[in-house]
């Protein structure tokens, strides 16, 4: 079982104004529930109750609404960027003395991610990184796996239709080994770049197929789509 997970909770949701003048992003409401409340409570559902949020804009209100997670069941400790790192630089100081698997979650993806099952084929496959891939219709607008097998070789960012290998997109979801992401550079530092590409086609970093429900939330076209079409417990 995957007990820590680590959610990044930090971004400024610039695309998301004016929404996001007053409330950070995880903030935002999705079915009248903030968007962090339904992941924890997906992660909880699993067992996951050991959680670090990676916070910066606006990180008193999200402070003040989860405390210490005790009311949501869980255990929530944070970690403050003073300065923006990236989706790497938090990520590899909280988890340098990580002695087992851990989970890491982009915090503004509304999903019902089936941990165990991602765990079951994380350790069939003896990998250092699984990411959860979800199938898109329109691939110019992600970042697309191109894979052998259940291998990924590589993501192609926003590619045309034509050059894309797959609809398969990167959804924001990972469970990643103990020191996987000691080859980051200190500061700000990109996971995707600097730890998952580099160390990709070396049967290192597999795919997990999500087969239910993805919604991103990064834009106000998007946003609205999940507040639409979000259903709860439908698995």
């Amino acid at each position: 079982m995957i007990k820590k997970a680590i959610i990044l909770a930090g971004g400024l949701g610039e695309r998301l104004r004016p929404l996001t003048l007053e409330t950070p992003k995880p903030l935002l409401l999705i079915k009248g529930k903030p968007i962090l409340d339904w992941t924890i409570e997906n992660l909880k559902k699993y067992g996951i109750t050991d959680i670090v949020l990676l916070i910066g804009y606006k990180a008193d209100r999200i402070k003040e609404h989860f405390g210490d997670g005790s009311k949501f069941g869980v255990n929530i400790t944070y970690f403050v960027e003073k300065e923006r790192l990236g989706t790497g630089g938090g990520a590899k100081i909280v988890t340098k003395d990580f002695d087992e698997p851990f989970l890491m979650l982009n915090g503004d993806n509304m999903a019902d991610f089936n941990y165990d099952k991602m765990l079951e084929l994380h350790k069939k496959n003896n990998a250092k990184v699984t990411i959860a891939l979800y199938p898109v219709e329109d691939v110019t607008q992600f970042g697309i796996a191109e894979l052998k097998g259940d291998e990924i070789v590589r993501f192609i960012e926003k590619p045309t239709k034509e050059e894309a290998p797959s609809n398969l997109n990167n959804a924001g979801a990972y469970i990643i080994e103990p020191h996987a992401l000691d080859m980051m550079p200190d500061g700000k530092c990109s996971i995707e770049r600097d730890c998952f590409e580099k160390i990709a086609g070396n049967k290192t970093v597999f795919a997990y197929r999500h087969d239910g429900q993805w919604f991103p939330t990064d834009n106000m076209e998007r946003y609205n789509k999940a507040n639409k079409e979000w259903k709860e417990n439908v698995r």
